[in-house]
């Protein structure tokens, strides 16, 4: 028995300690899960401490270090409209409508041209495309009669145009202006509430909890680190808890952290 210990040892190099194993986790049952969320939902997980937001951030910088947003667009005026479109709808349903729209308007002026019969034409294929069309050439004439033809870089002239609310407006700032601002959609308000990161009951409270725990150097790509957690990850029925790399950060009781 000594001499396996004495082998054992001889292989470790002189100052080295091993390298400690990657904790990830197991989902478990339907009942526990829906349970878990009711939990999560009451605001009664304990609050991540700040190095392991530190901690989370860093891993998904490392995963992904520039994050992009999935919906196509040319220009902040076509990004606007994208996001507008995109409410209530999949931003894959939006890519496949927008690049004939924004072929033939691709700045407020030719939108406003174009008229709401057309764009109502080129749109019908997503949900609620009436009042959407509506919007989309009510806004193209606003920015052209108020603002230059130009998307404006503060949120309160955004959300005054029509159909732009407060989640529009951040994600405008975020990935046209470099804004380090954190639009709050279902996926993220998911992850804040069913992780414990940033719980509320209003996309609101939320985005606010967020604003004030995210460090400062990861604030530009928060929004899309945290998006796309919840797309293709923290997904709302079982959540992908296996392949997650916060898991063992994430106070969710409806998983269990193993050793891998």
């Amino acid at each position: 028995m000594a001499k396996k210990r004495a082998r054992k040892t001889a292989k470790r190099k002189p100052g080295k300690k091993a390298a400690p194993k990657r904790k990830a986790a197991k989902v478990k049952g339907p009942r526990r899960r829906a349970k878990a969320d009711v939990k999560a939902a009451h605001g009664a997980l304990r609050p991540w401490t700040n190095a392991e937001i530190e901690e989370a951030f860093r891993r998904f910088k490392a995963a992904n270090p520039e994050p992009q947003g999935e919906l196509k667009h040319i220009n902040p005026f076509t990004l606007l409209v994208a996001v507008v479109l995109s409410a209530q709808a999949t931003d894959a349903g939006v890519n496949k409508a927008t690049p004939a729209l924004f072929a033939l308007a691709d700045t407020p002026e030719k939108m406003a041209r174009l008229g709401e019969d057309k764009v109502r034409e080129l749109i019908k294929t997503i949900g609620l495309y009436r009042t959407k069309a509506r919007n989309v050439v009510a806004l193209s004439r606003m920015l052209v009669e108020q603002h230059g033809g130009q998307v404006p870089q503060s949120r309160e002239a955004l959300e005054a145009l029509p159909g732009v609310g407060r989640k529009t407006a951040n994600v405008v700032l975020n990935i046209a202006f470099g804004e380090p601002t954190i639009a709050v959609d279902t996926h993220i308000f998911r992850v804040g509430n069913r992780t414990g990161l940033a719980t509320g009951k209003t996309p609101l409270e939320v985005e606010q909890k967020l604003e004030q725990v995210v460090p400062a150097q990861y604030k530009r790509h928060a929004h899309h680190w945290l998006i796309l957690h919840g797309r293709y990850t923290c997904l709302a029925r079982k959540p992908r808890c296996e392949v997650c790399i916060i898991a063992d950060l994430c106070q969710w009781p409806g998983k269990t952290v193993v050793q891998k």
